[in-house]
């Protein structure tokens, strides 16, 4: 049961609980060793309640590992049970089928106790810049081959540290440092929202934090609840090709909306099988990335927590790409994942078309490369370039933004300081972004020279060059991403060996335009022209203009 709180109190503490994990979070980002927390924002920190259920998290938390770190949490509890854990232990994986669905993310758990008794826990999941194996690559085939698998495990045991873990994570990656520094980062950043929250609890003198935990969940799943009911009951479908390694896959999502429950409904029964490649999702990442979409459109403004998932029903077949059997290879995940939000966009608007995008050009592009130096030392990483987001009603898609990720693209500078690497163009792509009533945001183009003396191996996560980015109600679908080596077209869903001097660039694709391009605004048509992101002859082409009429 909740108990009753006056709402001054209420909204003092959940601001005090965001301002935790926000402190949290920026712990983590100034002791971390890597890039990809540093730069790139790939990690989530959340406060949970003693059962494992979700309190908080960071304004900077992706929708991914907010999604998934309740559960894994809780999988960490059914390990190691509340009533068994002490002050000082610490647990941690990175199972795929237990985590975010793939190795490379790390979770780790910090038992939070007050008085002797077990209060909540401290939750963190980055995003490692190495995890051994044969890189991240969508032509992996199995788990095994995708790098070193942490199965749940205690890091330290009542303040004291667990050795052998740590040496055999420091045995299995290319960069230990980097990746043993990260994962002290999050330590470090779980046990200052300990030390916060147990000042929080002694300040107000909350002696039962589940209460203050039950009533803010319960307030965010009532509001939830209602928002389902002002939606239109009914059965939506929707169906989304997107590419694999060589063919097409379908996502095929059926969305109910059930007003007697006041649920919210999503099968995806008909979806591909799953693959022998690693374009294969585990159901935590689809259930995180499918609530991420209904909440965007349904309850965005509703505090985020454990309350806002439980209207939600979530199922997908297993032994398909949404639900595959172990050891299925998953490392490529995203590239199917965040898909989606926009297959959940797609089904919703028939139901509500003025609070839906058409499709982004994402998924987010990465490249991870790995090689040896001069000096013999080795170098393992990954960075980010994102591309367009998509229009909505009187909006046009933002330039250069990851979504529905919200990670962020890695600048070069950084880039040319870790890696062997010359970038020579960074900019813009012109005319990327579909026309309609809301315009969709551009991609970019990056360019690159590979500066190192030996060989170096790149694996790419680049999606939509062969399924352009839907438009929505009449607007046009954005451009293909593609990837040129030395001026030619190479498929990225391959691992490449790339060789000293040569030149690598990446067009990342443009989100998809919403609504008639006849409806766009005159003076929007002559900004685009004037910002550049559209050029005069193609603003012309696209919307039936005679060129001069842009002067």
């Amino acid at each position: 049961m909740a108990r009753d709180f006056d709402p001054i109190t209420l909204e003092i503490l959940w601001s005090r609980l965001i301002a935790i994990v926000d402190e949290a979070s920026a712990t983590l980002v100034r002791t971390s060793f890597s890039t990809i927390v540093r730069e790139s924002n790939d990690f989530a920190c959340v406060l949970l309640d003693a059962q494992g259920n979700s309190l908080a998290q960071s304004s900077l938390s992706i929708p991914s590992f907010i999604g998934t770190l309740p559960v894994t949490v809780r999988h960490l509890l059914r390990r190691y049970p509340a009533e068994t854990l002490r002050p000082g232990d610490i647990l941690v994986t990175n199972d795929p089928w237990l985590g975010t669905g793939h190795l490379n993310d790390i979770n780790v758990a910090v038992p939070i106790f007050h008085l002797g008794r077990l209060i909540a826990i401290a939750a963190s999941t980055a995003h490692a810049p190495d995890i051994g194996g044969r890189m991240r690559s969508p032509d992996n085939h199995e788990v095994f081959e995708e790098g070193l698998r942490i199965p749940v495990c205690k890091l330290y045991d009542g303040g004291r540290p667990n050795e052998m873990v740590a040496e055999f994570i420091r045995h299995n990656v290319r960069v230990p440092d980097e990746v043993l520094g990260d994962l002290r980062a999050q330590i470090a950043a779980n046990e200052l929202a300990g030390r916060r929250l147990i000042d929080l609890v002694e300040e107000y003198g909350v002696e039962d934090l589940g209460a203050l935990a039950r009533t803010i969940q319960a307030q965010s799943e009532a509001a939830t609840r209602a928002a389902i009911r002002e939606l239109p009951a009914g059965v939506y479908p929707y169906t989304l090709v997107v590419d694999g390694l060589g063919e097409q896959l379908t996502i095929r999502l059926t969305l109910t909306i059930d007003h007697a429950k006041a649920q919210l409904i999503c099968d995806y029964s008909g979806t591909s099988p799953q693959q022998p490649t690693a374009f294969n999702v585990v159901p935590n990442y689809t259930f995180a990335y499918t609530a991420f979409g209904v909440k965007c459109v349904v309850a965005p403004d509703v505090p985020n927590n454990e309350g806002c998932f439980r209207p939600l029903v979530v199922t997908a077949p297993e032994g398909c790409i949404l639900n595959p059997r172990f050891p299925a290879a998953v490392g490529a995940r995203a590239a199917i994942g965040h898909y989606l939000p926009v297959a959940v966009f797609g089904a919703l608007a028939e139901a509500v078309p003025e609070r839906v995008r058409a499709a982004p050009g994402s998924p987010m592009w990465c490249v991870s490369l790995s090689g040896v130096r001069e000096s013999n030392r080795p170098f393992a990483g990954m960075f980010f370039f994102n591309g367009g987001m998509a229009g909505a009603k009187g909006q046009d898609g933002l330039t250069c933004v990851s979504f529905p990720s919200n990670l962020s693209n890695t600048p070069t500078e950084v880039l040319e300081h870790l890696f062997p690497l010359h970038f020579v163009r960074k900019e813009i792509r012109a005319d990327s972004g579909g026309a309609g009533q809301g315009r969709g945001g551009c991609g970019q183009t990056v360019e690159c020279v590979v500066e190192n003396p030996t060989p170096v191996t790149v694996a790419f996560m680049a999606s939509r060059i062969s399924e352009a980015p839907e438009g929505l109600f009449g607007g046009a679908p954005g451009k293909l991403g593609s990837v040129l080596l030395n001026g030619e077209w190479i498929n990225p869903k391959f691992r490449r060996t790339l060789q000293p001097g040569d030149r690598l660039a990446l067009n990342t694709p443009g989100g998809g335009g919403f609504g008639p391009p006849a409806q766009r605004d005159r003076l929007a048509l002559c900004a685009d022209v004037e910002d550049g992101v559209v050029s005069a002859e193609a603003t012309a082409r696209e919307y039936s203009l005679a060129p001069r009429s842009l002067a």
